[in-house]
Protein backbone atom coordinates (compact mmCIF):
# COMPACT_ATOMS: atom_id res chain seq x y z
CA UNK A 1 0.00 0.00 0.00
CA UNK A 2 2.85 2.16 0.94
CA UNK A 3 4.42 1.82 -2.41
CA UNK A 4 1.37 2.90 -4.32
CA UNK A 5 0.61 5.72 -2.56
CA UNK A 6 4.26 6.68 -2.98
CA UNK A 7 3.87 6.20 -6.61
CA UNK A 8 0.49 7.98 -7.34
CA UNK A 9 1.85 11.29 -4.56
CA UNK A 10 5.32 11.03 -6.80
CA UNK A 11 3.48 10.59 -10.53
CA UNK A 12 1.14 13.03 -9.69
CA UNK A 13 2.42 15.59 -7.42
CA UNK A 14 3.49 18.36 -10.37
CA UNK A 15 -0.53 18.11 -11.65
CA UNK A 16 -1.99 18.51 -7.96
CA UNK A 17 0.22 21.40 -7.55
CA UNK A 18 -0.57 23.06 -10.87
CA UNK A 19 -4.41 22.99 -9.74
CA UNK A 20 -3.89 23.93 -6.23
CA UNK A 21 -1.62 26.53 -7.56
CA UNK A 22 -4.26 27.93 -9.99
CA UNK A 23 -7.00 27.50 -7.33
CA UNK A 24 -5.24 29.32 -4.61
CA UNK A 25 -2.83 31.89 -6.05
CA UNK A 26 0.16 31.56 -3.94
CA UNK A 27 3.06 29.17 -4.04
CA UNK A 28 2.94 28.76 -0.12
CA UNK A 29 -0.75 27.99 -0.29
CA UNK A 30 -0.86 25.67 -2.72
CA UNK A 31 2.13 23.70 -1.20
CA UNK A 32 0.08 23.36 2.01
CA UNK A 33 -3.06 22.28 0.02
CA UNK A 34 -1.28 20.00 -2.03
CA UNK A 35 0.13 18.40 1.17
CA UNK A 36 -2.97 18.51 3.35
CA UNK A 37 -4.67 16.49 0.07
CA UNK A 38 -1.74 13.90 -0.08
CA UNK A 39 -2.33 13.42 3.73
CA UNK A 40 -6.12 12.86 3.56
CA UNK A 41 -5.86 10.78 0.16
CA UNK A 42 -2.95 8.48 2.62
CA UNK A 43 -5.09 7.97 5.25
CA UNK A 44 -8.28 6.87 3.00
CA UNK A 45 -5.93 4.87 0.45
CA UNK A 46 -7.20 1.78 1.94
CA UNK A 47 -10.68 2.88 1.67
CA UNK A 48 -10.34 3.66 -2.28
CA UNK A 49 -12.31 1.62 -4.22
CA UNK A 50 -10.31 1.68 -6.90
CA UNK A 51 -6.70 3.39 -6.75
CA UNK A 52 -7.13 4.79 -10.06
CA UNK A 53 -9.93 7.42 -8.59
CA UNK A 54 -7.42 8.53 -6.10
CA UNK A 55 -6.50 11.81 -8.08
CA UNK A 56 -9.71 13.20 -8.28
CA UNK A 57 -10.30 12.33 -4.63
CA UNK A 58 -7.09 14.02 -3.78
CA UNK A 59 -8.32 17.45 -6.19
CA UNK A 60 -11.86 17.35 -4.56
CA UNK A 61 -9.88 17.27 -0.94
CA UNK A 62 -7.81 20.55 -2.29
CA UNK A 63 -10.88 22.09 -3.63
CA UNK A 64 -12.82 21.41 0.26
CA UNK A 65 -9.84 22.42 1.76
CA UNK A 66 -9.32 25.60 0.01
CA UNK A 67 -12.96 26.69 0.22
CA UNK A 68 -13.42 25.95 4.08
CA UNK A 69 -9.62 28.12 3.95
CA UNK A 70 -11.49 30.73 2.26
CA UNK A 71 -14.37 31.04 4.27
CA UNK A 72 -12.39 32.00 7.26
CA UNK A 73 -12.37 35.43 8.44
CA UNK A 74 -8.85 36.03 8.79
CA UNK A 75 -8.10 34.70 4.63
CA UNK A 76 -8.32 38.47 3.37
CA UNK A 77 -4.72 39.63 4.53
CA UNK A 78 -2.59 37.49 2.20
CA UNK A 79 0.93 37.84 0.99
CA UNK A 80 1.85 37.86 -2.80
CA UNK A 81 4.48 36.10 -4.54
CA UNK A 82 4.96 38.90 -6.92
CA UNK A 83 4.75 42.70 -5.98
CA UNK A 84 3.21 45.58 -8.42
CA UNK A 85 6.37 47.12 -8.95
CA UNK A 86 8.00 43.72 -10.79
CA UNK A 87 4.80 43.07 -13.27
CA UNK A 88 6.38 43.24 -16.89
CA UNK A 89 4.90 45.96 -18.76
CA UNK A 90 4.57 43.90 -21.77
CA UNK A 91 0.88 44.11 -22.80
CA UNK A 92 0.36 40.24 -22.41
CA UNK A 93 1.62 39.64 -19.17
CA UNK A 94 -0.38 42.44 -18.03
CA UNK A 95 -3.65 41.34 -19.75
CA UNK A 96 -2.60 38.22 -17.84
CA UNK A 97 -2.02 39.45 -14.70
CA UNK A 98 -5.23 41.37 -14.96
CA UNK A 99 -7.44 37.98 -15.76
CA UNK A 100 -5.89 36.20 -12.88
CA UNK A 101 -6.33 39.30 -10.28
CA UNK A 102 -9.88 38.69 -11.63
CA UNK A 103 -10.18 35.32 -11.28
CA UNK A 104 -9.30 35.72 -7.74
CA UNK A 105 -11.91 37.71 -7.15
CA UNK A 106 -14.56 34.98 -7.80
CA UNK A 107 -15.76 32.72 -4.81
CA UNK A 108 -14.03 29.89 -4.47
CA UNK A 109 -16.57 27.51 -6.26
CA UNK A 110 -16.86 29.57 -8.88
CA UNK A 111 -12.53 29.46 -9.41
CA UNK A 112 -12.47 25.82 -8.96
CA UNK A 113 -15.09 25.26 -11.78
CA UNK A 114 -13.48 27.77 -14.11
CA UNK A 115 -9.99 26.27 -13.36
CA UNK A 116 -11.01 22.48 -13.34
CA UNK A 117 -13.17 23.49 -16.84
CA UNK A 118 -10.19 25.82 -18.39
CA UNK A 119 -7.19 25.58 -16.51
CA UNK A 120 -7.13 21.93 -16.12
CA UNK A 121 -9.17 21.24 -19.53
CA UNK A 122 -11.48 18.53 -17.76
CA UNK A 123 -14.94 18.13 -19.07
CA UNK A 124 -18.18 19.07 -17.26
CA UNK A 125 -18.72 15.39 -15.65
CA UNK A 126 -14.86 15.18 -14.41
CA UNK A 127 -15.47 18.45 -13.15
CA UNK A 128 -18.06 17.68 -11.02
CA UNK A 129 -16.49 14.67 -9.72
CA UNK A 130 -13.60 16.33 -8.57
CA UNK A 131 -16.18 19.35 -6.91
CA UNK A 132 -18.67 16.36 -5.99
CA UNK A 133 -21.72 18.31 -7.89
CA UNK A 134 -23.41 17.49 -10.74
CA UNK A 135 -22.82 18.27 -14.19
CA UNK A 136 -25.54 20.89 -14.06
CA UNK A 137 -24.03 23.06 -11.05
CA UNK A 138 -20.57 22.45 -12.79
CA UNK A 139 -22.79 24.71 -16.18
CA UNK A 140 -24.27 26.99 -13.85
CA UNK A 141 -20.83 27.92 -11.68
CA UNK A 142 -19.38 28.46 -14.87
CA UNK A 143 -21.76 30.30 -16.27
CA UNK A 144 -21.74 32.43 -13.64
CA UNK A 145 -18.59 32.75 -13.10
CA UNK A 146 -17.63 34.25 -16.74
CA UNK A 147 -20.71 36.27 -16.69
CA UNK A 148 -18.86 38.08 -13.63
CA UNK A 149 -15.74 38.00 -15.21
CA UNK A 150 -16.93 39.42 -18.53
CA UNK A 151 -19.00 42.10 -16.42
CA UNK A 152 -15.61 43.16 -14.37
CA UNK A 153 -13.34 42.97 -17.69
CA UNK A 154 -15.47 43.51 -21.14
CA UNK A 155 -17.25 40.75 -23.07
CA UNK A 156 -13.84 41.15 -25.72
CA UNK A 157 -11.45 40.06 -22.61
CA UNK A 158 -12.70 36.40 -22.37
CA UNK A 159 -13.49 35.10 -26.30
CA UNK A 160 -15.15 31.84 -25.46
CA UNK A 161 -17.89 31.05 -27.20
CA UNK A 162 -20.83 29.00 -26.15
CA UNK A 163 -19.24 25.98 -27.57
CA UNK A 164 -16.24 26.49 -25.96
CA UNK A 165 -18.15 26.82 -22.58
CA UNK A 166 -20.16 23.93 -22.65
CA UNK A 167 -18.22 21.01 -23.30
Amino acid sequence: MREEFAEFARGRHGALYRYAYLLAGERGLADDLVQEGLVKTYVAWKRLRDPSAAEAYTRRVITNTAISWYRRKSWHERPHDELPEQFAPVQDSTARMWLWQELMQLPPRQRAAVVLRFYEDLTEPQTAEVLGCSVGTVKSQVSVALRKLRDRLGADAIPLDKAGASQ
